[in-house]
């Protein structure tokens, strides 16, 4: 008998993904706080941002609660398969007193922003533009608020429509529908 919740799923596009994030990595090339954990987050923002706007993600990636916050399961693949087309590379770079490992576009790449409608593109651009000014941590701390994450043990799934819930002040319609969401998630738990 399964566990997970009986929640809404989406099919999963990997080339939507892998353009996903090609397109990420062409627009914060010049963040220099711009790492594996800031993708992890923009990936994340983003599909779930379009699901609570658009009634459906950009990708369909599942993403899993791990200690730095959200991440799609599906990255790695993804990643290695777009660094073994030669439309990525990973470049090690000193970043404070550390090494940042990030992707980097290869020569003459760039994003097909075709491949996303422009309500897409808009989500994704206001997720870069929110999450700019912001280091690793502070993306990772931001996304612990998120009531998903929260929700969820490690590396458990984190749903979709977790995005309708709020850690904030609500509306009795947005209260219920939220019991009505949390309830359904401690109940795949059992």
């Amino acid at each position: 008998m399964s566990r997970e919740p009986k929640l809404r799923k989406f099919n999963f596009s990997l080339e939507r993904f892998k353009e996903l994030i090609v397109y990420v990595v062409d627009r914060c090339q010049d963040d220099p706080a711009f790492g594996a954990v800031k993708l992890n987050k923009i990936l994340y923002y983003a599909d779930f941002d379009a699901y609570r706007l658009l009634g459906k993600p950009i990708s369909g990636a599942t993403y899993r609660k791990l200690q730095a916050g959200p991440a799609p399961k599906e990255l790695l693949m993804a990643r290695d398969e777009l660094v073994a087309e030669r439309r990525l590379r990973i470049e090690s770079r000193p970043y404070f007193n550390r090494t940042q490992r990030r992707l980097v576009l290869e020569e003459r790449e760039s994003a097909n922003p075709e491949t996303f409608s422009v309500q897409e593109r808009e989500i994704i651009d206001s997720v870069i533009v929110f999450l700019w000014p912001m280091s690793a941590r502070e993306a990772s701390d931001y996304s612990h608020r998120e009531p998903g994450w929260a929700l969820a043990g490690e590396r458990e799934v984190i749903p979709y429509q977790s995005a309708f819930l709020s850690a904030g002040p609500m509306d009795q319609e947005t209260e219920e529908a939220g019991l009505r969401i949390g309830k359904e998630l401690l109940a795949a738990r059992r």
